[in-house]
């Protein structure tokens, strides 16, 4: 009977060495590490206040406290043309 359990023993402990079970094990661990970091208790949603949750957009926001808002450059009339060869049309273009 002590050597069934030596023997059993002694294959748990090859069978925890086998690359495949050391992969599931990793596997497990990080899906464990994930779903705790995912889902943990800090992950909520965070309540606004109503002077932040007040403006959609940055912009609105900015304007509010009266900063002025440009929108960016156009692009340059002298612009390089784009490298490699030229794509084709679409067969079907897609119209709204």
């Amino acid at each position: 009977m002590e050597r069934n359990r030596i023997r059993n023993r002694i294959a748990i402990d090859e069978a925890l060495r086998h690359p495949g079970v050391i992969a599931l094990i990793v596997a497990g661990l990080t899906i464990a590490a994930m779903l705790l970091v995912d889902h943990g208790p800090w992950s909520r949603a965070k309540v606004q206040p109503a002077h932040v949750a007040m403006y959609h957009t940055t912009g609105e926001a900015a304007r509010a406290v009266g900063a002025q808002v440009f929108p960016t450059d156009p692009r340059s009339r002298i612009e390089p043309a784009r490298p490699g060869p030229k794509t084709s049309s679409t067969v079907n273009p897609v119209t709204p």
